[in-house]
C-alpha cells in the first residue's frame, strides 16, 4: 500500500527505522524549514521596521526576544526532569546561576590571566564556555537529584527548593563571588569585531537561536530513545519501571543532570546577554517563573517548552503597561502597579491548571488536527 508522506492520516510506520524518525511526514520537515527561515529573518525584519519608523527602537524588543530564547533552553531542561521524568524541581534558576558563575569565574580567574584577552573574549572561547558551564551545572544537578532516590512529590520539591536557598545563601556570603554583586564579563569579539551597543542584540539573538535549535534537536533525540522511554516509564509508575529492569534511581539522577546541563548553558547565555552576572537574576522568583513557563506551555511536550517561555516573556510588558494605566484610576496610597503583575501571573497559572492543564501545547495540537481533518468535522 502506498503511503502519503506529506499527509499522515494514521500510523503507517512499518519497521523500527521508520518508528525512530524525528519527523513523521514531509510536511513536518517543510514546516520546520519555513520556521527556521522565518526566525533567521527576524533581525533584518526588525531593522527594516526601525528604519521605517514603525517601531521606536529595537533594543528593548531584542532583549525580550533573547530572554525568550534563553529561558526556552532552561525550560527544555526543566521539562525533561519534571514533564517527562515526573520529578518536581523548584531550583532551575539556581542551576542557571551555577552555569553563569562558572562562565564568569573561568574567564576572570583562568582565561584572562592565561591568555591575556584585551577587553574582549573571542567567539570560539565563548562557544566553548557553554558546554563547560553546562557540565558543571550537570554535576550539581546530579548531586541535587540524589534525594530523588528516596523522596517523591512534595518532599522532593522541598529538597530542590533547599538547593535554591543554599545557592542564594552561598553566593551571597562568598567574597570570591563579590557576595552576589555584579561581576563583569568581557564582551564577545566576532573575528576581531567587538559586539557593542546596537550589534549586541542581533548577535546574541543568532547565538542563542543556534544553541536553542541544537539543544532542541538533542532533546528530541534523547526523548525518542531508550533514556526517554525510561523517563516516561518512571513518571507513570516507578515500581513497574523497576520491575521491567529500567532502574528508576539512575533515570531520575540522569534526568536532573540533563536538566542541570540545559540550565547551565542557559545561564551562560544569560551572562553573555547582560555582560555581567548578579545574584538577583537567579533567585527563587525566577525558578517559579520557569516552572510556570513549563506548566503554561505544557508539561511533557516539546512544543510547550518552546511556546511557554515566549508567552510569559512577551506578556510581561503588556501587564506592566496595563498596571501603569490602572494606577491612574486609584489613589496614590494604593500601589496597584506593584500588586497587579504578580496577581495577573498567578491568576494565569491557576486558570491554566484548572481549565487547560495540558497547556498551550494542547491548543497547538487541536489546531493541527483541525487542518488535518479540514473540511470534515470529525
Amino acid at each position: 500500500m502506498a503511503v502519503n508522506r506529506w499527509i499522515q492520516s494514521g500510523n503507517y510506520r512499518r519497521n523500527y527505522k521508520e518508528d525512530q524518525t524525528i519527523f513523521a511526514t514531509f510536511s513536518e520537515q517543510a514546516s520546520l524549514v519555513v520556521l527556521l527561515l522565518l526566525l533567521l529573518l527576524v533581525p533584518p525584519f526588525l531593522g527594516l521596521l526601525d528604519n521605517l519608523g514603525l517601531i521606536g527602537g529595537t533594543r528593548a524588543l531584542y532583549r525580550l526576544i533573547n530572554l525568550a530564547l534563553i529561558y526556552t533552553v532552561a525550560v527544555m531542561g526543566l521539562n525533561i526532569v519534571t514533564g517527562y521524568a515526573g520529578q518536581i524541581s523548584i531550583g532551575q534558576a539556581a542551576f542557571m546561576g551555577v552555569g553563569a558563575y562558572t562562565a564568569v569565574v573561568i574567564t576572570r580567574d583562568i582565561a584572562v590571566p592565561l591568555f591575556g584577552f584585551d577587553g574582549s573574549i573571542p567567539f570560539l572561547y565563548a562557544a566553548l564556555l557553554l558546554p563547560l558551564s553546562g557540565i558543571v551545572a550537570a554535576l550539581f544537578g546530579a548531586f541535587v537529584g540524589l534525594p530523588s532516590l528516596r523522596l517523591k512529590h512534595l518532599y522532593l520539591a522541598i529538597a530542590t527548593l533547599a538547593f535554591q536557598i543554599i545557592f542564594t545563601w552561598a553566593v551571597g556570603h562568598t567574597p570570591w563571588l563579590l557576595q552576589g554583586d555584579a561581576i563583569r564579563l568581557p564582551r564577545i569579539s566576532f573575528f576581531g569585531t567587538v559586539m557593542k551597543s546596537a550589534a549586541v542584540g542581533p548577535f546574541i539573538y543568532y547565538f542563542s537561536l543556534i544553541v536553542m535549535v541544537l539543544l532542541a534537536f538533542a532533546m528530541r533525540n534523547i526523548l525518542r530513545g531508550k533514556f526517554g522511554r525510561a523517563l516516561v516509564a518512571v513518571r507513570d509508575n516507578d515500581r513497574a519501571a523497576d520491575a521491567m529492569g529500567i532502574g528508576p534511581g539512575r533515570a531520575k539522577v540522569l534526568a536532573f543532570a540533563v536538566a542541570g546541563f540545559y540550565a547551565g548553558v542557559s545561564g551562560a547565555l544569560y551572562t553573555f546577554l547582560n555582560g555581567s552576572v548578579i545574584l538577583e537574576s537567579f533567585g527563587l522568583g525566577i525558578s517559579i517563573n520557569l516552572l510556570a513557563m513549563a506548566i503554561i506551555g505544557g508539561l511533557g511536550t516539546m512544543v510547550g517548552s518552546l511556546i511557554g517561555p515566549s508567552f510569559l516573556v512577551f506578556l510581561d510588558p503588556w501587564v506592566e503597561s496595563f498596571a501603569e494605566t490602572a494606577q491612574r484610576f486609584f489613589p496614590s496610597t494604593i500601589d496597584v502597579a506593584t500588586a497587579l503583575r504578580p496577581t495577573v501571573f498567578g491568576l494565569i497559572i491557576v486558570l491554566f491548571l484548572i481549565f487547560e492543564p495540558r497547556g498551550l501545547a494542547n491548543w497547538w495540537r487541536l489546531i493541527r488536527q483541525y487542518f488535518k481533518r479540514f473540511p470534515f468535522k470529525y
